[in-house]
């Protein structure tokens, strides 16, 4: 994985300005992730502890994080237990992707406890757990593993804390000239292989980095050879100034492309980047860029999966109805015939005769005044036969009013669809369940929490609010409900809204009468950005006062009509986004 030892040192020694740091407060927005806010000499800051099986990490934070109204059990063991700690020391064990919290807290009766948060950053084996440091107890972790699960170590409340397995592998910073040599000649494996084998803390990109060194500083010396691997004194030489640069705390973090096109970061140089090599001031600004919003992505996707093959079905179903319908309108089309056909027989009565099966009439509706075959049924008397088109005719006239309604239904339903297929492709947590409520409250699915669910105070939903270069609020629906709330309820009538323009997307609100032209075109950019047409470039977006929106009567939630617009053109850019400030009311 691409956060390795080295990157957890790098972690750690940017961590270490938090030592004397109270812990201010504890929340866990995730099963997988807790959020501290540290209150430390330089300013508040936010720290995201995540044991996620995809995207584990340690960090310093700007996201914004929805928590549940419940606390989770770990969170309020951690709350019990850290919150209002003083960190005493944070440390990484050897070269492990293993760090360790030390706090100092004052406990009911005002005696000092220490406790121990562990932070395991394995894979799919990461976890969290936390200590007495007396007594090496469990007092609990945010995954239990228990006997059954594993022999070797259980993770229980109660039970003594035992570490991860040892994989009997050399400390690289402790490692002689000598040790490297004398496990070389052990080796029978290639440079990169025997790097990861033999030494802790390394991944397969920091041991290619180190054996791609090494084959520059062999090209260099010697020129091109026909040895696959460069010699092992080259690679002792790029492994010892890597880990001497490691060893002092000297880290540059950096991203970019390697040479199979994949994203890739460090945080020491790769001279192995091939394009899009980005610098970072600090190995959190690294990751965050790395990881993006990457582990919610994956979390929302597989919140919603039921809900996405839902709303596709139900489109799917209303495309085929549509087809049906052009069908019906085009035999309705022919209604007219059927009228002409029965005022033919009327105006004949006199020639037709019961048994008859067909008869050849004069149209005269024709300019050429043409024959034609008119078919009759042999069972029915003329006059009969003539109301039988008569009512062939009425039915399909009827049927058109019918179909166009239906049409417009339709239409309507499938853009209704588009919009929460859209808005479920940039949901964030707390905007799934809102979705699952509207689709509720709509009867398209059963409510799954309605006795668990709680009401929300004044009704209202998630707020997404981004405040622009000027220090203008502009408010973001990420849902229906949140479009509805924030255009209809919250906005007032000189305020400006913004939408793409025929595309499903935001509803986007500025809440000021006055602003410059940089709150409006980062506002184009919110409504844009947060549409179907993300991907795309100049992407039409309607903007005009609130006065001039209003939502039909009966309308889907999310629906409205505007007039007296104005139209930009604007290409979504996510860096432009993600650079405005946000934060999410509940």
């Amino acid at each position: 994985m691409a956060l390795d030892g080295i990157v957890t040192r790098a972690i750690v020694h940017e961590l270490q300005s938090l030592q004397g740091a109270r812990i201010n407060k504890i929340h866990q927005p995730t099963g997988n992730d807790i959020v501290f806010q540290i209150r430390a000499q330089r300013g508040n800051r936010k720290l995201i502890l995540s044991v996620n099986p995809t995207y584990p990490r340690v960090q310093f934070t700007e996201q914004s994080f929805m928590n549940p109204q419940e606390a989770p059990m770990f969170c309020m063991l951690l709350r019990k237990h850290c919150e209002g700690a003083i960190i005493e020391s944070i440390e990484q064990v050897g070269m492990e992707r293993v760090i360790h919290f030390n706090v100092r807290q004052r406990d009911e009766l005002g005696d000092v406890s220490f406790k121990r948060l562990i932070i395991e950053i394995m894979g799919r084996h990461s976890n969290m757990i936390v200590i007495d440091p007396a007594t090496n107890t469990i007092l609990d972790g945010i995954h239990h593993i228990t006997p059954a699960i594993s022999s070797y170590r259980v993770i229980m409340p109660g039970f003594s804390y035992v570490e991860p397995p040892d994989q009997h592998k050399l400390n690289p910073l402790e490692t002689s000239e000598q040790q490297f040599m004398e496990k070389h000649r052990e080796n029978i494996d290639p440079p990169a292989r025997f790097l990861l084998n033999t030494f802790s803390g390394l991944s397969p990109l920091i041991a290619e980095e180190i054996v791609y060194r090494a084959q520059q500083a062999d090209i260099s010396a010697n020129g091109e050879n026909e040895n696959t691997y460069p010699d092992v004194p080259y690679i002792w030489q790029a492994f010892s100034s890597l880990m001497e640069q490691v060893s002092k705390g000297e880290f540059a973090p950096v991203s970019g492309l390697n040479a199979q096109g994949k994203i890739v970061f460090s945080a020491v140089p790769l001279t192995l980047i091939q394009e899009e090599e980005k610098h970072y001031d600090s190995i959190s600004q690294c990751i965050e860029a790395y990881y993006g919003d990457k582990a919610e992505r994956d979390t929302v996707k597989q919140k919603t999966s039921d809900l996405l093959r839902f709303l596709q079905n139900e489109r799917s179903k209303n495309i085929k109805k549509l087809d049906n319908l052009q069908k019906d309108i085009k035999e309705a089309e022919g209604a007219e015939k059927f009228r002409i056909q029965g005022e033919l027989l009327f105006a004949s009565l006199h020639e037709l005769k019961r048994g008859d099966k067909q008869i050849e009439l004069i149209n005269f509706y024709d300019e050429e005044q043409r024959p034609i075959t008119i078919n009759l049924d042999p069972q029915l008397t003329p006059s009969d036969n003539a109301q039988r088109y008569f009512k062939r005719y009425n039915k399909y006239k009827n049927s058109l009013a019918v179909i166009d309604q239906q049409l417009i239904k339709t239409h309507a339903e499938i853009q209704y669809l588009d919009s929460l297929l859209q808005q479920l492709g940039s949901a964030s947590l707390q905007d799934i369940d809102e979705i699952r409520e509207e689709l509720a409250e709509q009867g398209y699915v059963r409510n799954r929490n309605k006795r668990a669910k709680k009401k929300r105070k004044d009704n209202r939903p998630t707020l997404h609010v981004y405040t622009s270069s000027e220090g203008i609020e502009m408010y973001v629906g990420k849902n229906n409900l949140q479009n509805d709330y924030i255009t209809n309820k919250l906005a007032h009538s000189n305020d400006t809204w913004l939408h793409t323009k025929d595309i499903p997307g935001s509803h986007v609100v500025i809440r000021s009468q006055q602003f410059g032209e940089a709150t409006l075109a980062e506002a184009a950019q919110l409504a844009a950005y947060f549409s179907q047409a993300k991907e795309s470039s100049s992407v039409p977006v309607d903007y005009t006062l609130i006065r001039h929106v209003r939502k039909p009567s009966g309308a889907k939630p999310g629906f409205v009509i505007y007039e007296q617009q104005t139209t930009l053109f604007i290409t979504p850019e996510e860096e432009v986004v993600k650079s405005l400030e946000s934060t999410i009311k509940s």
